[in-house]
């Protein structure tokens, strides 16, 4: 049998930490990435790492993030509230986000490793970028700001 992605098994425990306590927001959410994370296994047919976890983070953030942003546009501070603490709650699994400075130097990195000099040369600057930055910086963003130094 394969040892268990560590942050899979961080989850498991504080899911049970979470159960016990009776944190039933928090456990909600742990629920929530958990599923995923067993639907990402089915899909896959394989055990997932934790790179794969990340991903899977990532979007559920990025999901996360557009609902609050719905939710506030249709004066729905409820639901927005409540979309926000699952948010802070994934966001705890997810490593240090780097700051605008490092994301840019990063790209100034796959850049020259890629000799890149056009937006058509965005491709290969994302594919070397993703694995990098995955789930430490939103991809959006991140795309954004490669597009413009390319421009």
């Amino acid at each position: 049998m394969t040892q268990a992605a560590p942050l899979k098994t961080r989850l498991t425990e504080d899911t049970k930490a979470a159960m016990r306590s009776g944190d039933k927001p928090r456990l909600g959410t742990l629920r929530l990435i958990q599923s995923a994370i067993k639907q990402l296994e089915v899909d896959t047919r394989t055990e997932v790492d934790d790179a794969q976890i990340l991903a899977a983070l990532d979007k559920m953030v990025k999901q996360r993030r557009e609902s609050i942003s719905q939710y506030q546009n249709a004066n729905r501070e409820d639901l927005a509230a409540k979309e926000q603490a699952e948010l802070d709650i994934i966001q705890t699994y997810l490593p240090q986000q780097l700051s605008e400075d490092e994301i840019r130097d990063h790209i100034e990195a796959a850049i020259s490793e890629t000799g890149a000099e056009s937006p058509r040369d965005m491709g290969k600057v994302m594919g070397v970028l993703k694995p990098k930055l995955q789930g430490r910086a939103d991809m959006g963003a991140v795309s954004g700001m490669v597009k413009a130094r390319l421009s």
